[in-house]
């Protein structure tokens, strides 16, 4: 007689991964990588190149990298339309219409969809990464925003910063399952593979909020010190960081996520806007509306701050992982939207 080996039979019964968040921590209790070292290149940034893109001189938003792909996938908002980038090559591939006021964007190659908000439409698209077409639309969303994806759930949440909730999309069917009420309005959204949570930070309350992607539920929330009308953050998942950015009052915070305390308060430009976080080098860029792109080196929980880049409307920011380069897009530069390019000096 056949027998099924202990180790499956543990695998099959082992529960569900749920969304670790206490009142006190985002933080497993038996969680204990070692703080990563600082490392990389220590220098301010300097520019590579200038690359005109295609479009109406107007503004852009989010972005999202597809590192495997080696594609950036770039809000042109105020164009209606997603421009996909080739990073390797440095040329657009393709503009995608039908994206009216398109803001937050975010690409899941396990499901080849890139999700898009399309503020405009009160809806959030799903594009074939293959066809570069729209396969799908998902509308009565007040205002969607950012994107975050769920992997073990294969679940997408979208924030709907004036609906006050976050939308959740299946992204094996491409159908919409539910709204989850956060009583405030919703900045942007992240996945935390640690704790196993979704984390939206809901501005008008000043809190960062978790929620079990499995139940689809409010687990936690968190008052946030420091900041005002806090929207845009990412996460140092290595060493259990978040670093959060208040529109209000020109502060990004570090908060500390074994104790939920804020570590330390950093000016950067006023109306932050886009964060983008380099794990491999440990900077971090902070992109304000008023034109200021900050940057600072991470040494263990210590942020040193380097010289500022200033351009026009330089308010949303994205790093590729294996270059280490950075993509900014700036709206108008001599009359001509611009992907400006730049790298850490030596």
């Amino acid at each position: 007689m056949y027998q099924i080996p202990l180790l499956a039979l543990i695998a099959f019964a082992a529960p569900p991964q749920t969304c670790g968040a206490t009142q006190t921590s985002l933080t497993p209790l038996q969680w204990n990588a070692p703080m990563p070292p600082t490392a990389g290149m220590r220098g301010p940034l300097r520019l590579v190149r200038d690359l005109v893109l295609p479009g109406p001189a107007n503004r852009f938003d989010y972005q999202s990298v597809d590192s495997a792909a080696r594609r950036l996938y770039i809000n042109h908002m105020n164009a209606g339309r997603v421009v996909v980038f080739d990073i390797d090559s440095s040329r657009v591939i393709k503009e995608i219409s039908g994206a009216d006021r398109a803001t937050g964007v975010w690409a899941v190659p396990e499901h080849h969809t890139v999700y898009v908000s399309a503020a405009g439409r009160h809806e959030v698209l799903a594009i074939d990464d293959r066809s570069l077409s729209i396969v799908a639309r998902f509308g009565g969303i007040k205002f969607p925003d950012g994107i975050a994806y769920a992997p073990t759930e294969h679940k997408v949440f979208v924030s709907d910063e004036a609906g006050e909730a976050d939308v959740v999309i299946d992204a094996r069917t491409n159908t919409r399952l539910s709204a989850i009420p956060l009583g405030g309005e919703a900045g942007n959204t992240h996945y935390d593979s640690v704790s196993h949570c979704i984390l939206v930070a809901v501005q008008t309350r000043n809190q960062l909020v978790a929620i079990d992607p499995a139940t689809e539920r409010v687990v936690a929330r968190y008052d946030l010190a420091g900041v005002d009308h806090p929207h845009g953050f990412v996460l140092d998942e290595a060493a259990r960081l978040a670093f959060i950015s208040g529109e209000e009052n020109g502060r990004l915070i570090v908060v500390d996520l074994r104790t939920m305390r804020v570590l330390s308060t950093h000016r950067v430009g006023d109306d932050p806007d886009v964060l983008a976080w380099d794990a491999g080098w440990r900077r971090l860029y902070v992109a304000s509306e008023s034109g200021v792109l900050s940057t600072f080196l991470v040494d263990g929980t210590t942020l040193h701050q380097l010289a500022d880049i200033r351009a026009p409307r330089a308010h949303t920011v994205a790093v590729d992982p294996r270059t280490h380069r950075v993509y900014l897009p700036l709206e108008n530069v001599g009359g001509k939207p611009v992907l400006r390019v730049l790298e850490p000096s030596p």
